[in-house]
């Protein structure tokens, strides 16, 4: 059974997985998370989407 999901849904789902992407690429691994949220933070404001951090 496939379940439909909305497409903005969709769409701010491939915003954020695209963000964390860039953020994974630029980084790299090894660093503790919270600089991973802090950038992560940071490129969601540079691609303006709106979002609330440890909700």
């Amino acid at each position: 059974m496939k379940i439909q999901v909305p497409e903005d849904v969709e769409a701010l789902a491939k915003l954020a997985v695209d963000a964390a992407f860039a953020v994974h690429v630029e980084l790299g691994p090894g660093l503790l998370e919270s600089a991973y949220e802090a950038c992560l933070a940071r490129e969601l404001q540079i691609r303006r989407v709106n979002f609330q951090r440890q909700l």
